[in-house]
């Protein structure tokens, strides 16, 4: 596996297969598997003229409940995360880990001195004064959802400047702490709408902030980042009111048969207990590519977790999608 490789590729995945692609079930992915309801017809925009952002300020700000001047928009989570550390220029970078693996690299490509946190074992170790900190909650590949309160008094004494991801909240009843953004000049928090709404090739990311951080990120941002596509399916998906509730309710549901399916096997050491649309599985006697190599034959994927920092060959991560899906893995682990 490559150092920073991420799941859901499953255009390579067929290939290798020799099958179309809408034969895989793809495990590996954690978007969501329902979709927001949407009457946008992309033949009809307008694509003759710049696109003019005001609408989907308006849309993000009242869907996040937080002022349009605390929001910067960039071309999806992986393009906010490199300009921020672009933005920083800070000598040192605190990852909690194992994390989403664009930071990183993000950390790598900007020469800052990495350290990552073991957060299994211990989430009370120092960290140096002035340092970027990072931490994704509800966290990746287990899930967790953390009380961060404690920590950010912490953080703050250390005068730390603080990158919390919040990419899989909305698939939680958890809260943000987007209420520390006026209490905090150095929190940035960054919103991933392509997980939730189930569009990943739509690419829209957010970074709020305190008013005045978001002048200075804009200052060095092109005019156009997003085309007109992007930004009228954002806004058209955000009238869907219904879809977070039901997206929550149908996801919790088929996580817990999940969890149940794979609870039963003995070569499965542990489930870990998520807050998210994933989980991850420890392994016993068997590892992560014995277990793909297996689920191959079914036209299965599922996200082997060794590159994860803290993380080894005995760790696979499984998306929660729909019952159809969770069936055919569970067909496929009764004959591993």
């Amino acid at each position: 596996m490559k150092k920073f490789e991420h799941g859901g590729d499953i255009n390579s995945f067929a290939k290798e297969l020799k099958c179309e692609v809408e034969q895989i079930i793809d495990l590996s992915s954690n978007i969501n598997f329902l979709k927001p309801k949407t009457k946008t017809n992309i033949h009809n925009l307008d694509i003759s003229s710049y696109p003019k952002y005001d609408l989907l300020y308006e849309s993000i700000s009242n869907h996040y409940n937080i002022k349009r001047y605390n929001i910067e928009l960039f071309n999806g989570a992986s393009s906010a995360i490199f300009t921020l550390f672009k933005h920083f220029e800070l000598q040192n970078c605190i990852i909690y880990s194992p994390a989403y693996l664009e930071y990183k690299k993000a950390a790598k490509l900007f020469s800052y001195k990495l350290q990552n946190i073991n957060r299994f074992e211990n989430l009370e170790k120092e960290v140096k004064k002035n340092s970027l900190v990072v931490f994704v909650n509800p966290s990746t590949p287990d899930g967790k959802y953390y009380k961060l309160e404690r920590l950010m008094r912490y953080w703050f004494k250390q005068n730390c400047t603080i990158l919390i991801d919040e990419s899989f909240l909305e698939f939680t009843n958890k809260k943000s702490i987007t209420k520390y953004i006026n209490e905090y000049d150095k929190l940035y928090i960054l919103k991933s709408m392509t997980k939730f709404y189930s569009c990943a090739g739509v690419r829209v990311g957010t970074i709020i902030s305190s008013k005045n951080n978001i002048k200075k990120l804009k200052e060095k941002e092109p005019l156009w980042k997003l085309s007109t596509y992007d930004m009228n399916y954002i806004i058209e998906v955000l009238k869907d009111t219904k879809f977070t509730k039901k997206t929550i309710k149908k996801t919790n549901k088929n996580k817990a048969y999940l969890q149940e399916v794979l609870s039963s096997y003995n070569f499965i050491e542990k489930v870990y207990k998520s807050d998210a649309n994933f989980l991850l599985l420890k392994l016993k006697n068997i590892d992560s590519k014995t277990l793909q190599n297996h689920l191959k034959k079914y036209k299965i994927m599922v996200r082997d977790c060794s590159n994860f920092d803290f993380l080894d060959s005995s760790f696979v991560r499984v998306a929660v999608k729909n019952e159809a899906s969770i069936k055919a893995l569970k067909y496929a682990l009764d004959r591993i």
